[in-house]
């Protein structure tokens, strides 16, 4: 009897006099800016409590059919399986990329690892074509290219100690943060529902294209998180292990950033391992660089080419260049959190313009 009520009132409002409907609109913009605002400094922790509850909402489904008269704790057994599995990983990677970044940084402040002399090597080892070739481009004049492996050395070293340096400053916020996570977790599991459909009805949209635009942003989220993060993990991991395989230092630090870097499709890997391939073949290591390209290309890459398109493009339906393009831009802008809401802003760009196209050409909306 309320709900059928505040609807007929919110019909009455909408209905009536043009001022009154367009200050209501302004205060509707206002209140919602408002509100978004008071959110953002904890966006990170809003941003992923909605993304992990969108992954685990049909496992908690599941869950809440054994445990029908018990939400809070079908709930709650969730957001301690999500601790589990994804959280507290996450959190002995970070602590293990972060002992591995200090490491590498004291062997740049100390000169163990100098990159002017490995690009010295590799000069004196290419033929003489590809030493004249370097030379057009400037490239073999070994003070200048010292000087800005040097700089780019000291600007990585700086921004790894301070990255480092912020962890442990902040670890009272990133539990904060943690904790807010958490806390919404719980409650849009719990009541995840609810939620959804006062959101659908308060979409200005019918009832198709809402569904559409709905099951497109869920679909998305969970295909780019899912596919991405396993496939990135996949080929951090198989990295990690050839270069330890090779007696290569830091492996686990440049494992995680050859998972970072492959969550750009098709390139990402290929930018750690390549260079280093190519460090083998012309110091020599013929070997090496061999066994590294055939694992790179053969079993990383191969990684990337079957898996990415099974578990993100298949669900997202979206071409391979618009993935790469977004999640680019994404990340450009928005960070890490941009290789998820890229592809989502893709996704949604690309379902409205299918529903304007379907409206002006008479055919039936998207499913």
């Amino acid at each position: 009897m309320s709900r059928t009520l505040g609807h007929l009132m919110g019909l009455t409002l909408m209905n009536s006099s043009s001022p009154q409907q367009k200050t209501f609109l302004f205060l509707l913009i206002c209140t919602s800016l408002a509100f978004a605002a008071v959110l953002w400094p904890f966006y990170d922790a809003v941003f992923w409590g909605v993304v992990l509850a969108i992954l685990f909402a049909p496992l908690h489904r599941r869950l809440l059919q054994r445990l029908p008269k018990h939400p809070n704790l079908a709930a709650l057994l969730m957001v301690g399986l999500c601790l589990m599995v994804v959280i507290l990983p996450m959190t002995l990677l970070g602590l293990s990329l972060v002992q591995e970044a200090t490491h590498t940084y004291e062997r740049l402040r100390s000169g163990q690892l100098n990159l002017g002399l490995y690009f010295q090597q590799m000069i004196a080892a290419l033929p003489d074509w590809a030493v004249q070739l370097l030379a057009r481009f400037e490239l073999t004049s070994m003070e200048a290219v010292q000087q800005k492996l040097s700089t780019v050395a000291v600007q990585a070293s700086q921004l790894i100690a301070t990255r480092a340096l912020n962890i442990g400053q902040n670890t009272f916020q990133f539990l904060i943060s943690l904790g807010i996570m958490l806390y919404l977790l719980f409650f849009l599991l719990r009541d995840g529902t609810v939620l959804v459909a006062r959101l659908r009805d308060a979409v200005p949209l019918n009832g198709p294209h809402k569904h559409h635009l709905v099951l497109k942003f869920t679909t998305v989220i969970r295909a780019t998180v899912k596919g991405n993060v396993l496939v990135a993990a996949a080929q951090g991991m198989l990295g990690g292990f050839i270069f330890t395989v090779l007696g290569i230092q830091g492996a686990v630090f440049w494992g995680v950033l050859m998972a970072f870097l492959s969550l750009l499709p098709a390139v990402g890997a290929g930018l750690i391992w390549g260079p280093v391939a190519l460090y083998f073949f012309a110091t020599g290591a013929t070997g090496q660089a061999i066994i590294l390209t055939a694992f790179g290309v053969g079993v990383i890459g191969l990684v990337d080419n079957l898996l990415r398109p099974i578990l993100v493009g298949k669900d997202t339906k979206m071409p391979d260049y618009v993935v790469l393009i977004s999640t680019l831009g994404g990340m450009s802008l928005l960070g890490i959190n941009g290789f998820v809401i890229g592809p989502v802003i893709a996704a949604l760009f690309m379902a409205t313009w299918d529903i304007f196209a379907a409206e002006n050409s008479g055919r039936p909306p998207p499913s």
